[in-house]
């Protein structure tokens, strides 16, 4: 048998108690506990935004895996029309591909990915059908018809060893078919006739039924070992309209939305009883999901009934649950300060705590903060470049008056240099202080969606946001790439997330949370928006992927107008209102751990 220092290399060490920082895979031993111990990564099981698809519909069925998915068929209403089209999915977008040859709702599906999927049965918009389409990658072919005609139905198993079960035909079915490549047998019937309901496997053999509509919402699960059904553990929820699609194997699936409020709900399968596991971020019934129980894709659907979606979620087991860390007080507690730098080299200046405006600058090195020499101008809600360093940023316009502005800091000290084209408020800004960008804000009166890029001495006006704003936040690598979020339009708070790409702002996938008065940290592609108010003052934080926002662990303390510097895996959040102005500083670290004990007996 293998030794400890034969895998790893190492040694097993002794500890007073636990080592400072242990690395990933290390086995110490406590001797205050006397017991050897481990350290696990902390993981979050969720649901994830992911890019549109492209045809708004429900009722039709996916097939393959979270990154090489088909989605075919479909309906919506009014006008009520039944599609033909297909969508596939490569873990990124969406793309039309090949039709099928029938329109067709109500069908059942299943596929092992992208290019290699089954299409069977449902209801053409004038009767039941039992026409069966294969996928090759490029197009649909016409197969034998399953023997008894349905909608409504479920499926198992793959393009050329498939099951499907149930669905209506004049009546509540029960009957099971067996897809051998070539044409369709009749098999052993479910115990429980019914439609609209959810099924898993990965053969046609060995599958899952489960939920569905009696008539009645039922939790029924049946198991399918290739020769007969038998009842095992119901679902927590007895719902029709889940996902249509397989998400998984017979001992290890996931069912999703339905028809049975709030319908997000989502449930995991261990092989024998089903668990409550976190809601779909968008409710809806008759959607389309396929992948597995690690990692789904969840597509299309309507709720309410009439609102027909094109919207898709990604599911994850294996999510990094980040945490808080408290870090040292900045010297002078105030709100709205400049933020720039790292969360180990990181820069805080000017600011406000009525009724005085502040000029201070202070350094971060990791623990503790440092004052340095002054602005020249003391001010607030001016725009960082938020890409700068402890030794190079700027800050541009702010108030109070209104100004316009720009200061330039060398690591030592802050010059004027070149002024904004409009003066503003509660402006943001991105990129570093040789290629700088400032956007939107308040121009006193009226919100402004002004855009400014800066090349090193000279700001030029390029064109303008979709939705001028104040009080929201920007984070970016340099004026080609930036990312602005949240903020407040009169009379509301927002979620708008808009991306910069040098010549044009485009609005991508909003916010979970509308809020302003927000810090953040980041760049284009991903981000933190942390805290702000909602109102009331919020501690909630959430993560951008390049693609959605996904809700994360809070700060420790509630706070709005703070400063935000760092990156997505490692930030500060500090200073800011409680609602009193607070000095208090955060550190994020994008993943966090559990000590383990193991029996050394």
């Amino acid at each position: 048998m293998s030794t400890y220092k034969e895998i790893r290399g190492l040694k097993v060490r002794d500890y007073t108690t636990n080592p400072d920082n242990p690395i990933e895979g290390q086995l110490w031993y406590n001797k205050t506990d006397n017991v050897g111990k481990y350290q696990i990564p902390n993981l979050l099981s969720s649901w994830r935004t992911a890019n549109n698809a492209n045809t708004a519909r429900s009722s039709g069925v996916s097939a393959g895996i979270q990154t090489s998915a088909i989605v075919y068929a479909g309906f919506s209403n009014p006008p009520a029309v039944r599609y033909a089209n297909a969508e596939t999915y490569n873990g990124t977008s969406f793309s039309e591909t090949g039709d099928l040859n029938q329109s067709r709702n109500a069908l059942g599906g299943v596929g092992a990915s992208s290019t290699s999927a089954i299409a069977i049965g449902g209801y053409n918009g004038s009767a039941n059908t039992g026409i069966t389409e294969i996928w090759d990658g490029s197009s649909w072919t016409e197969v034998a018809d399953l023997n008894t005609s349905r909608a409504n139905l479920s499926a198992a198993g793959i393009a050329t060893a498939a099951i499907g079960f149930g669905g209506y035909a004049s009546d509540y079915e029960a009957k099971a078919e067996t897809w051998n490549g070539s044409s369709w047998t009749e098999v052993g019937d479910l115990n429980d006739a019914r439609a609209y309901l959810g099924g898993a496997g990965t053969t046609s053999t060995e599958a899952l039924a489960f939920g569905g509509d009696t008539p009645g919402q039922s939790a029924n699960t049946e198991s399918w070992n290739g020769s007969s059904w038998t009842e095992v553990n119901n679902l927590n929820t007895a719902r029709n309209g889940g996902n249509y699609g397989s998400s998984g194997s017979y001992t290890a699936c996931l069912y999703f939305g339905g028809a049975v409020s709030p319908r997000g709900q989502t449930e995991s399968w261990n092989g024998t009883s089903w668990t409550e596991v976190n809601d779909l971020n968008d409710a809806r019934e008759e959607l389309m999901g396929s992948g597995t129980s690690t990692a789904s894709l969840a597509a299309f659907g309507r709720y309410p009934s009439t609102s027909y979606k094109t919207s898709a979620e990604e599911w994850s087991t294996t999510q990094p649950i980040g945490a808080w860390a408290t870090g040292g007080s900045l010297n002078q507690a105030r709100a709205y300060p400049g933020a720039a730098g790292t969360y180990t080299a990181g820069i805080a200046y000017g600011g406000f705590n009525p009724p005085t405006q502040y000029g201070n600058t202070e350094l971060y090195n990791g623990s503790s903060w440092t004052e340095t020499a002054d602005m020249t101008t003391a001010r607030r809600t001016f725009a960082s470049t938020s890409a700068g360093t402890q030794t190079a940023t700027l800050a541009a316009g702010g108030e109070a008056p209104n100004t316009a502005k720009t200061e330039l800091w060398n690591g030592s000290s802050w010059t004027e240099v070149g002024d904004l084209n409009a003066a503003r408020h509660h402006i943001e800004g991105a990129g570093t202080t040789t290629s700088g960008l400032a956007f939107g804000g308040n121009l006193d009166p009226g919100q402004s969606d002004d855009t400014e890029s800066w090349n090193g001495t000279t700001w030029t006006e390029v064109n303008d946001m979709n939705t001028g704003r104040n009080h929201f936040y920007g984070v970016g690598a340099s004026n080609t790439a930036a990312l602005a979020f949240a903020g407040e339009t009169p009379p509301g708070y927002r979620s708008i997330t808009e991306s910069w790409n040098g010549t044009n702002w485009t609005e991508v996938n909003d916010l979970n949370t509308a809020r302003a008065y927000i810090a953040g940290a980041g760049t284009q592609t991903a981000a933190l928006c942390i805290a702000g108010t909602t109102p009331p003052l919020s501690a909630l934080v959430e993560d951008w992927n390049g693609v959605s926002w996904q809700e994360t662990s809070d700060v420790s303390t509630a706070r709005f107008a703070a400063g935000g510097a760092g990156t997505s895996t490692n930030a500060l959040g500090f200073g800011g209102g409680t609602p009193g102005a607070t000095a208090a500083t955060e550190e994020w670290s994008s993943t966090s751990n559990t000590t383990k004990s193991m029996d050394t007996d």
